[in-house]
């Protein structure tokens, strides 16, 4: 469980890892039990962003709202997972039958080393054994960042990433 590593990791320190990005760090205020307290890494770029959002919608798009913005919170609805309940959500299945019913799907796949959410290995992982066709692999782009979960805070992974994006787009689109 992720959560536990994240816990686990830095103990001897009295500090906890980030699940979005594992560079960042907490303290909590025990430093025993089986899961941190918060997300350093989330902790650190919430506030950004929400005020980021707010200022863009305000902004550039004319929108105004009483309602909180909410983020990463299970008040959003109509987000389920009934479908799966007692097993992990899986949707590389979903996957390999869009690649199966679109033979012109190209997927992109960017990877962050310190993203624990999504952590690179099991995304590599999933793509190994989606039971491709032989031209599968080559339909698929992974792309890995010295970053976590959101590599565009990080500014140069934010350019290598844009880079990444506009080649894959052209190769894509045949040019």
């Amino acid at each position: 469980m992720i959560s536990a590593f994240d816990k686990e990791l830095l103990r001897d320190r009295r500090l906890t890892t980030g699940r979005l990005d594992s560079r960042f760090v907490g303290t909590d205020r025990e430093a025993t039990g089986e899961r941190n307290e918060f997300d350093p890494s989330y902790a650190a770029i919430q506030g950004p962003f929400t005020a980021m959002f707010y200022a863009y919608a305000h902004d550039a798009l004319g929108w105004t709202s009483d309602l909180p913005y909410e983020a990463l919170t299970d008040r959003v609805s109509p987000w389920s997972f009934r479908e799966w309940s007692n097993e992990y959500l899986n949707v590389a299945e979903d996957l390999r039958r869009a690649m199966a019913v679109n033979p012109s799907l190209k997927v992109f796949v960017a990877n962050g080393y310190y993203d624990l959410a999504t952590p690179y290995f099991a995304t590599r992982y999933t793509f190994d054994h989606l039971g491709f066709e032989p031209n599968y692999p080559q339909r698929v782009t992974m792309r890995y960042y010295e970053a976590g979960h959101m590599m565009y805070i990080r500014h140069a992974e934010l350019r290598k990433l844009k880079e990444d994006i506009a080649a894959f787009l052209r190769s894509a689109g045949g040019g």
